[in-house]
């Protein structure tokens, strides 16, 4: 079988149908074009400079595109990276559908769907369980084949409502562990705080953010969805009940320079925005050491201020 992007070493040549995560124009110190791109396939992705890139280049080699990549595996500031040798685009008798290519969740849609329907009978405050169901429904399609990001955490197919998931669950042991922690809020707030992603994202094929994403946000966008969920269910949008809901959304980055429009000041709120680091945080570690031999340091992570992480040799 041919190998993966993720399986091939240092110095080794590769050549295999991949995926075009990403392709962005930029320009060297001496004033020449090249594509800076993203390799994906279902292992994992990998970077690589595609230089002296022409004008053809630049339309063809475009983000969602599959292309058959000759190369050679090398490392740039302790990332793995390929040396770009040739590339083409694939033809109509090649394996061309980039479904083919995209991360898969570890869980399937079918699956995580009958988890979430069980989650429904948790949510003992009518208000939040009808606005739950309702934005669920709605947005149905894409929180279950989404990523949770472009590139940090949960960067794969079915990532949202997976990331999403794993909080819940995670919300409902400290709910078990604290009985001063209204479950039933901790619950709707986990579902619904990510949601806006459905609208901020692309979809899993070559993520990108879109125009409202950009402009808005996630955070700016759920919120608004919420208030229009709560006025087609005939449910007061300013009430108590759907304004601490509505809080557990806008509070949950924790701190207004990370984009939350309020600090948490509930301890609901504290909550959730912990458990969201703490499985963002828990993804992005694994994820980095999965490719990672024991006894050496993973790449460097972005997302984790550019801090890399030890593998021991016992795993």
């Amino acid at each position: 079988m041919t190998k993966k992007i993720t399986e091939f070493q240092n110095d080794e040549e590769m050549e295999l149908f991949v995926l075009i995560k990403s392709a962005e124009k930029r320009v060297t110190k001496a004033g020449k074009d090249f594509i800076s791109m993203k390799f994906q396939d279902r292992s994992g992705d990998i970077h690589g400079n595609y230089w002296d890139a022409k004008e053809e280049d630049f339309k063809n080699f475009q983000p969602g595109r599959v292309v058959l990549l000759r190369g050679k595996r090398e490392t740039y500031k302790n990332a793995p990276q390929v040396k770009i040798m040739a590339m083409r685009l694939v033809t109509d008798e090649e394996p061309n559908d980039p479904t083919a290519y995209t991360e898969k969740g570890p869980v399937s849609a079918e699956k995580l769907r009958e988890e979430f329907t069980q989650l429904m009978f948790e949510i003992n405050n009518p208000d939040w369980n009808r606005v739950v169901r309702y934005l669920l429904k709605k947005y149905d399609r894409e929180f279950f084949s989404f990523p949770a990001a472009k590139t940090n955490h949960h960067a794969f197919e079915g990532g949202l409502a997976f990331h999403t998931l794993s909080i819940v669950n995670l919300a409902k042991s400290v709910a078990a562990q604290y009985e001063q922690v209204d479950q039933s809020l901790l619950i709707a707030g986990a579902i619904l705080h990510d949601l806006g992603k459905t609208i901020e994202l692309s979809g899993p094929i070559a993520t990108q953010y879109t125009v409202e994403g950009n402009l808005l946000g996630h955070i700016v966008i759920v919120d608004e969805e919420i208030v229009e969920a709560a006025k087609d269910l005939k449910i007061d949008p300013s009430s108590e009940s759907m304004v601490v809901l509505r809080h557990m959304i806008v509070a949950h980055h924790g701190l207004k320079e990370y984009g939350s429009p309020v600090e948490p000041h509930m301890l609901e709120a504290v909550i959730l925005h912990a458990l969201d680091e703490l499985d963002a945080e828990i993804q992005m570690v694994s994820g980095a050491l999965k490719n990672t031999q024991p006894g050496a340091f993973s790449e460097r992570i972005f997302g984790m201020n550019g801090r890399n992480f030890y593998k021991p040799e016992s795993k």
